[in-house]
């Protein structure tokens, strides 16, 4: 009963996208690896092209694209996804979960590559619509001849 949270973000628009896969819909993730490209119609968008950029398991170990495996392990870690180093060459043995995802994960982490290609090309309205305001005629202001006097 694999039930997966993926976030699709979008680095052109600077957006991000919740979609929620259960059982079969869920099925084409399971033994992906991180780093491999898959089609958008698994999570709802059909044409374009998406790639797995990580993730974490249901106890919130994250997926490092270095250990080999859908298990957990501890291994020792100097930097990168899973710990960040308070000094300088610092080192700690940490748990991860391997770079395949599995039932046990909850969370995929992707990003959009390629968008669908547009066969025909939309002109701007905004550039219509310039034109057309354009060749409108301005009346010139008055000097205030006419204006009554306000003393």
């Amino acid at each position: 009963m694999a039930k997966f949270k993926v976030i699709v973000s979008d680095a052109e628009a600077g957006t991000s996208k919740v979609v929620e896969l259960e059982e079969t819909r869920a099925a084409p993730l399971i033994g992906k690896r991180i780093g491999e490209t898959i089609d958008g119609t698994i999570v709802d968008l059909p044409g374009y092209k998406i790639q797995i950029m990580g993730g974490s398991d249901k106890d919130g170990f994250p997926m490092r694209p270095s250990v080999h495996g859908g298990v957990r392990r501890r291994v020792v870690l100097s930097g990168g996804v899973g710990f960040k180093p308070l000094v300088e060459g610092g080192r700690r043995r940490k748990t991860v979960r391997g770079n395949v995802v599995t039932d046990e994960i909850v969370q995929v982490n992707m990003k959009i590559l390629e968008k669908p290609k547009q066969t025909k090309e939309k002109k701007k309205p905004k550039e219509k619509k310039e034109k057309e305001a354009a060749p409108q005629e301005t009346q010139p202001e008055s000097t205030g001849e006419n204006k009554p006097d306000q003393n």
